[in-house]
C-alpha cells in the first residue's frame, strides 16, 4: 500500500525525470523516452522508474546507457528537487513494455476476428454439400 507521501514523491520524480530525459534526448533526434511511472520504496531510498522508449528496437541499449549514467541523472534530479526533498533516492530504470504488450494483444485479437469471420463461411459451405 502506497502512502500519500510516497505518491507525492513519485509524481515529483516522474515529472522531473521526464524533463531531464527530454533534455538529454533532444540532442539525439528520433529517440523518445517517456517516464510511464515511478514507484518509491517505503523508506524513500529507492525509486524505480519505468520507461517507455521509442523506437523499441533501441530500447535495451538506451536502458543500459541510462543505467550506466544513473549517478549523473540522480545528481541532475537532486539539483531540481533540492528544495522539496532532503535526500534523493537511488534510481533504478526498468523498461515498461506495456504498450508493446497491448499492441501484441490487439494484433492477436485482430487475427482471431479474421479467422472467425472466415470460419462461418467455410462451415456454411460444408453444410450445403451434405
Amino acid at each position: 500500500m502506497e502512502t500519500t507521501r510516497q505518491a507525492k514523491i513519485a509524481r515529483l520524480l516522474q515529472k522531473e525525470l521526464s524533463e531531464i530525459l527530454r533534455l538529454q534526448t533532444a540532442k539525439t533526434h528520433g529517440i523518445l523516452i517517456s517516464v510511464s511511472s515511478v514507484r518509491v520504496s517505503p523508506d524513500l531510498s529507492v525509486a524505480k522508474a519505468y520507461l517507455s522508449i521509442f523506437p523499441s528496437a533501441q530500447a535495451q541499449t538506451i536502458l543500459e546507457n541510462l543505467t550506466r549514467n544513473a549517478r549523473t541523472i540522480r545528481y541532475d534530479l537532486g539539483q531540481k528537487v533540492r528544495f522539496q526533498l532532503r535526500k534523493v533516492p537511488e534510481l533504478a530504470f526498468y523498461l515498461d513494455d506495456s504498450l508493446d504488450y497491448a499492441e501484441n494483444i490487439d494484433r492477436l485479437l485482430g487475427q482471431e476476428a479474421k479467422e472467425l469471420s472466415a470460419a462461418p463461411d467455410a462451415s456454411a459451405s460444408g453444410k450445403e454439400e451434405e
